[in-house]
């Protein structure tokens, strides 16, 4: 397996339709982000990302989106993405649009959006799946000027194990577009077979509480009072 952080310096495209299809992926994706989006609240939505900036987040009743990127059109806030200008625990929601597909470090970009989130705050994220015929593609010598063979493609089950270890709960991972050539992107394969979608869709949500209670604070407590009954009986004998 390949390290998630890499040195190579990305060239990420500011526009969905400067990918071959972009704009049927960006599509595509809105119409999974719909039902989603209608159930984020609050007061503040991070987008994060040339990509993501252009993402329709009407259905979403944050009023406040915020786009950031380095450089392109559109944007709120020019900053590095992987060094975000914002207080800890400042933002309700962030979307992330294939920002991991260009990115040097996917790691420290989830702990920045892990940062800025409050409780139980939203994050969402998208990219392309490796296993599929997009993913078969990106292995063809004749392709390599495309943005599509720069990109960098992550299986589902990894980024599921990073959002565990940042204690995310995903309430949702789907995989969907199986042809990406066509519009439609193959809607009766993605039913049957969404494994094999050329794009990827994770929800989750960040909790703080922990998962598992610590047994050896408990048995501490439970000695002290052991200790405190056994000293009462003892006090208490004639």
């Amino acid at each position: 397996m390949k390290p998630a952080r890499i040195t190579q310096a990305f060239n990420a495209p500011e526009h969905w339709a400067d990918i071959p299809g972009g704009e049927r992926y960006r599509d595509a994706l809105e119409q999974q982000l719909k039902p989603w989006l209608a159930k984020i609240y609050g007061f503040h939505l991070l987008k994060i990302g040339n990509l993501s900036a252009e993402i329709n987040a009407e259905s979403c009743a944050i009023s406040h989106q915020v786009n950031v990127s380095l450089q392109g059109e559109g944007l709120q806030v020019k900053a590095d993405p992987l060094h975000l200008p914002f207080a800890d625990k400042s933002v309700d929601a962030c979307l992330l649009a294939h920002t991991q597909t260009w990115c040097q470090d996917p790691h420290r970009l989830l702990r920045e959006a892990d940062r800025v989130l409050i409780d139980d705050g939203w994050l969402i994220l998208s990219g392309f799946n490796p296993v599929s015929l997009l993913g078969l593609r990106k292995t063809i010598p004749l392709k390599r000027k495309s943005p599509l063979y720069k990109s960098r493609m992550f299986t589902l089950r990894r980024q599921l194990d990073w959002l565990s270890l940042l204690n995310f709960e995903v309430l949702h991972y789907s995989g969907f577009h199986v042809i990406p050539w066509t519009k439609q992107g193959g809607k009766m394969l993605g039913t049957h077979l969404p494994a094999l979608g050329c794009m990827q869709l994770i929800v989750a949500r960040k909790r703080t509480i922990p998962l598992t209670l610590n047994p050896m604070k408990q048995s501490k407590a439970k000695a002290r009072v052991r200790q405190a009954v056994g000293a009462t009986r003892q006090y208490r004998k004639p």
